[in-house]
């Protein structure tokens, strides 16, 4: 069965309500990646424990740290971004989080990304060694413009990688947004693809829609996925409300639409939930 959790910020920097609303909403897990407006990689000592004390009093768990690795452009400087990149595992482990979400990098000013694949591929390489003895996983994010956005160079990627420690968090909108069918992609990158995100959109516009009512494929891939035997997460991140290139927010209201939205597209295809 699938297993619901979220990006809990989208629906209020107030962790209270993104733990009441979580739990109304059957999310029995975080995608954690900010709380009070502050982002998960600059949680001081005080902060981390306190959301965990929160989250295991509430009996939420955290299955990813939603980090923004990867996600600055690739002339930035490296060792700052890798000493972050080592703050997301340390957190991971402390939230006991098995995943860490992260991206391939954005172009230098006026640069072409697929320019600097060799790069691209050093950092992840080095990532993955850093974590090759640590219970976690790294898993990219298929997001707009970076070097893997679209799924030839997504392939790619874990293709040239080709390390269990290095896996896809297959993302329908965001393919939809670099103007692909997510279902032409699937079958390449369901083999890597361990983590699910939702997000429907709309072809041409892009426009955030809540799951099945965009052009974003969902259905037909989250039945695949069901009679292949997923016994993972699909991970609620609606941007319903705003949408940007460092996250997105729907509020509690539009986040209930966006969890109904799934639960009734999971429900038509007899695809079980786990309940909260």
């Amino acid at each position: 069965m699938f297993h619901l959790s979220a990006f809990a910020d989208e629906i209020s920097p107030d962790p209270y309500e993104q733990i009441r609303v979580c739990k109304d909403n059957g999310v029995t897990h975080f995608e954690l990646r900010s709380v009070n407006k502050i982002n998960v990689l600059d949680f001081d000592r005080r902060l981390r424990q306190e959301i965990k004390s929160k989250l295991v009093e509430s009996g939420l768990g955290v299955i990813c740290i939603g980090s923004p690795i990867g996600k600055v452009k690739i002339d930035e400087l490296w060792e700052k971004h890798f000493d972050r990149f080592k703050i997301a595992v340390e957190l991971a482990e402390f939230f006991a989080a098995p995943l860490i979400r992260i991206f391939s990098y954005y172009p230098e000013p006026g640069g072409d990304i697929s320019r600097r694949r060799d790069e691209v591929i050093r950092r992840m390489q080095d990532k993955v060694d850093y974590i090759k003895d640590r219970p976690v996983t790294l898993v990219h994010e298929n997001e707009k413009e970076i070097f893997g956005d679209t799924g030839s160079r997504c392939l790619d990627l874990m293709q040239t990688i080709n390390s269990p420690k290095f896996r896809s968090a297959f993302d329908f909108a965001n393919f939809i947004q670099c103007g692909e069918q997510p279902l032409d992609n699937w079958a390449s990158l369901k083999p890597y693809s361990v983590h699910i995100h939702i997000k429907d959109a709309k072809l041409g516009s892009g426009q955030i829609v809540p799951a099945g009512e965009g052009d974003g494929q969902l259905e037909p891939i989250l039945v695949d996925l069901h009679r292949s035997g997923y016994d993972g997460f699909v991970s609620l991140e609606p941007h319903l409300s705003a949408a940007g290139k460092m996250g997105g927010f729907s509020g509690p209201e539009l986040f209930k639409v966006a969890a109904d939205a799934l639960k009734k597209l999971c429900s038509r295809n007899d695809i079980p939930i786990a309940s909260a």
